[in-house]
Formats: structure tokens, C-alpha cells, sequence
């Protein structure tokens, strides 16, 4: 009998959080790990099976051409949009050159140097090839764990391009919540514009606000403007969530004759600039809305990571450190430190690990009781009597599942979470007076002040190449995409493909095991 499914997940019986084997990152995910399952059901025998279709119709893995029909539609679903999909355009030789000598950029011939991407260049999205679904956070397309190439389109400067760098409006718009290596992204942008020779470059201030809001001005930038603003933490051009209809600012970009619009932002952000994007190829506008990946929360599909992630969480070990010195100074003492992570736990995971000195780390991934014989406090209870006192780190998206819901939604329209800090805070002192043991709970919440820092230099570093990737990105015609590192090599991806679902921690990976091998916690089932 064949099958006729996309992908299989093969998921435990016993504890539906812990997949055995997921699959491969598709155009729709589950919302856990980055696809939707179409098709559920149960099977007969353990492990239960997911069905997922594909995208361009029914994949049959008992067809020997199987694998090639699923390459052609993961090509075709990577592929990236261009200004030619709608403009007959002829390009020409770029200005963009590192010689020393480049007093006349225009006449310059790229033979001269060999710095450029070819358009046919390729980056490996992923290069382990797993042999079993059983193995740890294995990823596979079909039930054998086939090994299935997927291909992305390589980041860099091309040879040719397709726009006059002096007849060039360039647009600079920071999007969202603030996040450490925005300023550098910015002025990343700015430098590299004026390498290609671009000089009518302005800010959008406040987000998509700046661009229906009355007062907001363009803000005019220049290599001197932005010189030293990565000296300081924030964004030089503000932020803000929500915005105006899709239309109105398309209406707002033709009236200021922008032809290149660079975003700066998370998930919702790349919505947003997929919009903008869509609507220009809508009105035929010859228009490239290129998008720089931002979240401290690196949830990001297909993205080793993003910007600010790094700096996260080293500024997390100030708040872990002081956990750990409240608790361990203190009789019965219990550090909690709640972190940022909406949906996703990565900046818990990857601070508690690096640490050392988390006993109990709690993200939105993986579920957990708080009460009974295997919950969370009777964890506590043992930590107190083993050593005396015990860390905890929690995300903010963690447990939510135990709290009131609401149905309030942010400018951005993401849910407003419950509190599950404080929540935890009053939990544990509850349940410690209740059994009638002392115990001194110190809590901390370092939320604003990760976020407000300057980028570290791995973060700056990162900001750098996706700010020149995103202007090489737009000179090489590009529009509806953004950029990103992939298995270490820096890559363009279509928007429509990293804003299917938030990236999630795999509860089977191999990082979320060495994080519970740190912390030694058992599963709180």
C-alpha cells in the first residue's frame, strides 16, 4: 500500500511533547516545529502517524521518482522573486567593488575582481544524514530517512544589477521591539548603499508608523550620520508595532519615490514587508523590499540564528549569576529568573546551558506539572534537602497551558501572555508555606535590559553581512525576501517560507538534551 503523504512524523506514545523524528522543514509546519498537519491519524500500532500533503499535490513514496518531484517543488518554493517577474529589465555591470582604486566605479570592469556570488550558487540547508526516524532530532523527508538535498540561493554581490545606484531613493525602516544590533544593521546599510554609489538614503522613523504618521519625518543618513551609532544600544531610527493598512503605505513609498525599502525585523515584520512587497508587484511598482532578520528570540525559520540572540543571552548570565548568588547565599534560597521567549525556548535553553548553574530550566516546548509526585515543586522540594538551595530559568511563554488566557492582542497582533513569572514566584512560595519549609524565593525579570544593550561581537559581526547582504540583495533585483545564515553560509530565503510558523526548540534535539544533562531535571510528567 503506498503513501501518499508528503512526510511522515513518527511521535511516542507515551509523551506526545518528545517526537521521535520530525520532519524536514516544509511550506506549512506543525505549529511546534515548523509545519501543519493536514491529514492526522492514529495508527493501529505505536508510534502514531502524521500525515502531511504536499504542497503542490500527493507525494507517493512508492514511486521511484519521489524524490525528484519533491526537489523540483522545494525549487520552486525557494525560488526567489525578482523585479523581471514583472519588468522586462536589461541589467548592467555593478558598481559595487572592493579595489582600492574605485574613483570611477562606473566604468569599472568585474573581470578585475573575483568577489562576486554567481546566481546559480548554492548553500546546503542541511548536512546530516540521518539513518533512522529514532535518531536524535532527526529530520527526515520520507519514513526510510531518505538523504534529500535542499538547496538555497547563496547571499552576496552579483556582477550585474539592475538599478542605477545615483538615480536610487534607498529607505531604512527598524520594526517591531527593540534588539541588540539594530544600529549596526543600520548603519551596515548605509555604508554599503554608498559603496555601490547610492546617495539619496533616508530613515523611516518609528517603524511602518513613520510612514502615515504626521510629524514623522525622513530622517537623511549618510556614512557620517550612522558612523558611531553602533556605539549604543536601541535603534537611531525608533520603533513601534502595528502600522497602517498595507495599501496606504505602498501609497506613502510611491509619493516619496523610494525604490528600495530594507526592513528590519522578526516575524511580523516580514509579514509586513511581504505585504508591501506583494502589493508593489501588485501596481507593477519596480520596487525591492528586502527584509534583515531581527529577534532576540531566534525563532526565525531555516536561521542558524538571528540577530541579538547571542547577546541575549550572554546579558542573561548577569541576571542567572545574580540568581545563583541570591539563592546560594541565603538559607533555602531559590533564584528565579524569567527570560524573553514568547513561543519558543531558545534563549532559556542556550542560557541555562551555558550557565551551569540552572537546576531547572522551564520553556514553551515542552510541557510540564507543576503539582504531584513528578511536578515541578516536589523537584524543589528534593533540590532543598539534596543542596540547599536550587536556580530556576524560565520562558516567558512557558506553562501558559496553567494560566488564565486572554484574548488581548498586542499592536503587532501577537497574544498578550499571561505572566507565567510571577505566577511561578507566587507558586513556589505558596506551596513551600503550605508544607511548612522556609523558603526565600528571589526573583528576576532582566527582559528591558537584554533588550536594550549594544550588540556583542558575535551579534555585530552578524548585523554587518546581513546589512550588506540585504543592499547586494536589492541591486541584484531581488524584492520579497530576506537574508539569513544557514548552516553557516549566508543565504537568501523567500519571506513567504521563514514566516510559515515561528521556529521552535525540538524537545528530541540534541541541544535540549545537553541542556536537561546540565541541569539534571527529570521530565515533569
Amino acid at each position: 500500500m503506498s503513501l501518499s503523504v508528503m512526510a511522515i512524523a513518527f511521535i511516542s506514545s507515551t509523551n506526545s511533547s518528545t517526537p521521535q523524528q520530525h520532519c524536514l522543514h516544509s511550506t506549512k509546519y506543525p505549529h511546534q516545529y515548523g509545519f501543519t498537519h493536514l491529514n492526522e491519524r492514529k495508527s493501529k500500532r505505536s508510534p502514531r502517524v502524521l500525515h502531511v500533503r504536499a504542497v503542490s499535490g500527493k507525494l507517493d513514496f512508492s514511486d521511484p521518482s519521489w524524490k525528484q518531484k519533491y526537489q523540483e517543488d522545494w525549487n520552486r518554493r525557494f525560488s526567489l522573486p525578482h523585479i523581471t517577474d514583472i519588468y522586462d529589465l536589461k541589467p548592467r555591470l555593478t558598481t559595487f567593488s572592493l579595489k582600492k582604486n574605485r574613483t570611477d566605479a562606473r566604468n569599472l570592469s568585474t573581470n578585475m575582481w573575483n568577489g562576486y556570488v554567481n546566481k546559480d550558487d548554492r548553500a546546503l540547508l542541511k548536512v546530516i544524514k540521518y539513518t533512522s526516524p529514532t535518531s536524535s532530532g532527526a529530520e527526515c523527508v520520507d519514513p526510510d530517512c531518505s538523504w534529500v538535498e535542499h538547496w538555497v540561493h547563496r547571499a552576496g554581490p552579483r556582477k550585474e544589477i539592475y538599478y542605477e545606484p545615483v538615480e536610487v531613493k534607498a529607505a531604512i525602516v527598524s520594526c517591531g521591539g527593540l534588539c541588540p544590533g539594530l544600529n549596526d544593521a543600520i548603519r551596515q546599510i548605509v555604508f554599503t548603499l554608498e559603496i555601490y554609489g547610492v546617495k539619496n538614503i533616508v530613515g523611516i522613523q518609528f517603524g511602518y508608523r513613520g510612514f502615515f504618521e504626521k510629524g514623522l519625518k525622513e530622517m537623511p543618513l549618510s556614512r557620517k550620520v550612522v558612523e558611531n551609532i553602533n556605539l549604543a544600544g536601541g535603534s537611531f531610527l525608533g520603533v513601534s508595532r502595528g502600522g497602517a493598512k498595507t495599501s496606504e503605505i505602498v501609497d506613502s513609498i510611491q509619493a516619496r519615490r523610494i525604490d528600495m525599502l530594507f526592513v528590519i525585523g522578526g516575524n511580523g515584520s516580514h509579514a509586513g514587508a511581504n505585504a508591501i512587497h506583494e502589493e508593489c508587484r501588485k501596481r507593477k511598482l519596480k520596487i525591492s523590499v528586502v527584509a534583515v532578520p531581527k529577534t532576540i528570540d531566534n525563532d526565525i525559520l531555516f536561521m542558524d540564528k538571528t540577530f541579538g540572540f547571542d547577546t541575549a543571552v550572554e546579558e542573561a548570565q548577569r541576571a542567572i549569576n545574580s540568581a545563583y548568588i541570591e539563592a546560594r547565599s541565603a538559607y533555602h534560597g531559590i533564584g528565579l529568573v524569567k527570560l524573553m521567549g514568547r513561543s519558543t525556548g531558545f534563549i532559556a535553553m542556550q542560557a541555562s546551558l551555558s550557565s551551569g548553574q540552572i537546576d531547572v530550566c522551564l520553556i514553551p516546548e515542552v510541557s510540564f506539572t507543576l503539582d504531584g509526585e513528578h511536578g515541578v515543586m516536589q523537584h524543589l522540594e528534593h533540590l532543598l534537602k539534596r543542596k540547599g538551595f536550587c536556580v530556576v530559568c524560565v520562558a516567558e511563554g512557558a506553562g501558559q497551558d496553567l494560566l488564565q488566557k486572554s484574548n488581548a492582542t498586542d499592536a503587532s497582533g501577537n497574544a498578550i501572555l499571561s505572566d507565567f513569572g510571577v505566577h511561578m514566584q507566587q507558586k513556589i512560595k505558596k506551596h513551600f508555606k503550605d508544607i511548612g519549609v522556609p523558603a526565600d524565593v528571589k526573583y528576576i525579570d532582566p527582559t528591558y535590559m537584554v533588550r536594550a544593550c549594544r550588540a556583542n561581537a558575535s551579534d555585530a559581526i552578524l548585523c554587518t553581512v546581513l546589512g550588506q547582504n540585504a543592499v547586494h540583495a536589492a541591486f541584484a533585483g531581488f524584492s520579497g525576501i530576506t537574508s539569513g545564515i544557514c548552516n553557516t553560509h549566508y543565504a537568501y530565503l523567500p519571506i513567504t517560507e521563514v514566516i510559515a510558523a515561528p521556529k521552535r526548540v525540538n524537545p528530541n534535539s540534541r541541544m535540549w538534551h545537553r541542556c536537561l544533562t546540565s541541569t539534571g531535571q527529570p521530565d515533569f510528567h
